[in-house]
């Protein structure tokens, strides 16, 4: 049997952390989801930690191609290379929306309209009227006549 590697090394000690399982349980041909039990939840943070730990993004797309602990290990090694640096992510390829320039038409200058006699210029606004009020005002004192 071949030595594993510090990758495939810390791949599973992150996984047994994560299942709260012995190292030696997580084996490289292991089912993330059959034989380790994970969910779409638990793989999802599990690739998170990955992406942490190597310094790496694993786009979705990839994601369909990582089934076991062995795919994890493979995936990695493949993205961080011998050298121990994540390699480039491969670029999807963009695609520009088209640009429509539209032409700027000016909006038709509307003449004033004549102000109606009551709103004349310096003319003041008519007053609503008041509600009554629901208190009657206190009577006023008559002054006392003094010489």
């Amino acid at each position: 049997m071949a030595p594993e590697s510090a990758i495939a090394t810390r791949i599973r000690a992150a996984l047994a952390e994560h299942l709260k399982r012995d190292v030696s349980k997580v084996q490289l041909q292991d089912d993330l989801r059959k034989d380790l039990g994970l969910d779409s939840l638990a793989m999802i943070e599990l690739l998170f930690k990955i992406e942490e730990a190597f310094d790496l993004e694993i786009p979705n797309d990839d994601l369909s191609q990582i089934t076991t602990v062995g795919d994890v290990v493979a995936y990695v090694e493949k993205r961080v290379g011998a050298t121990g640096t994540p390699a480039p992510a491969p670029a999807a390829p963009v695609k520009a929306a088209p640009v429509k320039v539209a032409a700027v038409e000016a909006a038709p200058v509307k003449a004033a309209a004549p102000r109606p006699a009551s709103r004349a210029v310096g003319a003041k606004p008519a007053r609503a009227s008041r509600p009554a009020a629901t208190k009657a005002a206190p009577a006023k004192k008559k002054a006392s006549r003094r010489a």
